[in-house]
């Protein structure tokens, strides 16, 4: 199989964009993903943009567009979420194999998620957010849960041959352990709402300016639970994580209600994560960009240091979880 981006060049991108009307001037620079290809493009009106080529073969052209939907909906309520820029009356354009969609160009810097100020403010918009996001179930987008984030990325690593045969029973052992005790997490939750969310809100997709946040790549918008678009946003120890969640939910609550029993599912959600994110890169294994940014991967160590952490995990989930603010 060819690498997912062959034949991307900067000409080809600048043609692409050409071919929907963002004519540019030559200039243009990579930025920083490796799911999707990303450029910053100079345009012969002076003015910069950002453009997606989404990978190929994951998400539909159904689901991408109800992804930019969602976006262009929050920007419509004022809510700082950057949306695509349409073109021909859609957001979502094909120029040879590859899709794309161009953004406008924001700025920013990252949140200081030490403030109590910033995380409340970051809360106020989470809870616009949220607000907007339970008012309609995605159609097509998938869902974040057991099935998707663990119980299936953990059987295509167990069927890759990637994991070291010297580790890979341990590694099953444990991982069956913790998804265990995730399953046994949500099941005590009981039915908690799902609703549709941006699904990786962290310090990377938050930029802060003297104006407050905005909020960038919805590339993981899905329907889930929503904990989900706040966990990551706390710090690792037990006492910084309930000051912070305090401050995150006295904003979110001005705007949306919060469920109390979603916080059982913080270590439950991180635990997929995990799971998600060794899966996530063996996957992308063929894609030059993943050997090159991830080298460690195929290593004894790594998946060493995945046993301790899905045993730490394991061990979280026992806990009491973290009371409500």
């Amino acid at each position: 199989m060819p690498p997912a981006y062959q034949g991307l060049t900067p000409d080809t991108v600048l043609d692409a964009l050409d071919s929907a009307g963002w004519r540019g001037d030559g200039r243009l620079l990579a930025l920083n993903s490796y799911e999707n290809r990303v450029y910053q493009v100079n345009l012969e009106d002076g003015s910069v943009v950002v453009a997606k080529f989404y990978r190929p073969n994951r998400w539909s052209g159904a689901q991408i567009l109800e992804e930019h939907a969602f976006a262009t909906e929050l920007a419509e309520r004022e809510i700082p979420v950057v949306a695509p820029l349409a073109a021909g009356a859609t957001t979502l354009h094909a120029f040879g194999a590859f899709r794309f969609a161009v953004f406008p160009r924001r700025g920013g810097r990252t949140p200081e998620l030490e403030d109590e100020k910033v995380l409340e403010w970051i809360g106020r918009f989470l809870g616009r957010i949220h607000a907007v996001g339970a008012a309609a179930p995605f159609a097509v987008r998938p869902a974040l849960d057991i099935e998707a984030f663990g119980t299936e990325p953990r059987q295509w690593l167990l069927d890759s041959g990637m994991i070291p045969a010297d580790v890979r029973e341990a590694w099953e052992t444990v991982s069956a352990q913790a998804l265990e005790r995730v399953s046994e997490a949500f099941r005590l939750a009981g039915p908690v709402r799902r609703i549709r969310l941006h699904g990786d809100v962290h310090a990377g997709n938050v930029l802060w300016t003297g104006r407050g946040p905005h909020f960038v790549d919805l590339d993981d918008a899905r329907m889930g639970p929503a904990v989900q678009d706040l966990w990551m946003l706390l710090p690792g120890d037990r006492q910084g994580a309930l000051k912070s969640l305090k401050a995150l939910l006295d904003g979110y609550r001005q705007f949306q209600d919060f469920d109390a029993r979603e916080l059982a599912l913080v270590e439950p959600l991180r635990t997929l994560r995990l799971l998600h994110y060794s899966a996530w890169i063996a996957r992308r294994w063929d894609d030059p960009a993943f050997p090159a940014a991830f080298p460690w991967f195929n290593t004894q160590r790594y998946w060493q240091d995945r046993i301790l952490e899905l045993r730490e995990q394991t061990a979280a989930m026992e806990e009491e979880p973290h009371p409500l603010p």
